[in-house]
């Protein structure tokens, strides 16, 4: 077997390094409350784009009775569509089933909502997966790990340690002879 490649052992570093990061940031926010794994989702949704800032969006945030209901962000700064948000702090072992995605779907219809996400730091059932596949109402599912690679690619609960600038040789630059 070939020896890798200095550029391949980095991307294996690379990615055991993310691995690490993304179970920890898991565990790290299973220990916090579940008012701070909402304020997460809200700070994180606001860092990808929607809402117009994190006060505004934590404003629609609704406390206990929520009536399956954690959160409606705006889906942009005018606020021209509304995204509600159900967000499930469990562990690993407690899979999001079917039931649960039915009942968000039975909130959103109530609201008269067409989009929704529901979050969890767990996983999702086959069955919760497929039932969010056929709905008319668009419910985009976002698993433990999804949310883990979402934080770190929009920098919530993480910060930047080390750049690196890999450079590779120019062969326009060398072949351009004149």
């Amino acid at each position: 077997m070939p020896a890798s490649t200095p550029e391949e052992q980095i991307d294996k570093a690379f990615g055991s390094i993310q691995s690490a990061l993304r179970t920890e940031l898991l565990e790290r926010v299973l220990k916090k409350s579940p008012s701070f794994f909402e304020d997460l989702i809200i700070r994180l949704f606001v860092k990808m784009g929607y809402g117009a800032s994190r006060l505004d969006a934590a404003e629609n945030l609704s406390g206990p009775g929520d009536g399956g209901v954690d959160g409606v962000i705006n889906e942009d700064r005018l606020g021209l569509d509304r995204i509600y948000l159900q967000a499930k702090r469990y562990s690993e072992t407690n899979v999001v089933g079917r039931p649960e995605i039915q009942k968000f779907l039975g909130s959103l219809v109530g609201r008269g909502a067409t989009k929704g996400v529901f979050v969890t730091t767990s996983r999702f059932s086959g069955e919760a997966i497929e039932f969010a596949k056929h709905l008319s109402q668009r419910v985009i599912l976002i698993d433990g790990s999804r949310l883990a690679d979402l934080m770190i690619e929009h920098g919530v609960g993480v910060q930047s340690k080390r750049s690196m600038d890999l450079k590779e040789l120019d062969e326009n630059f060398f072949d351009d002879e004149e």
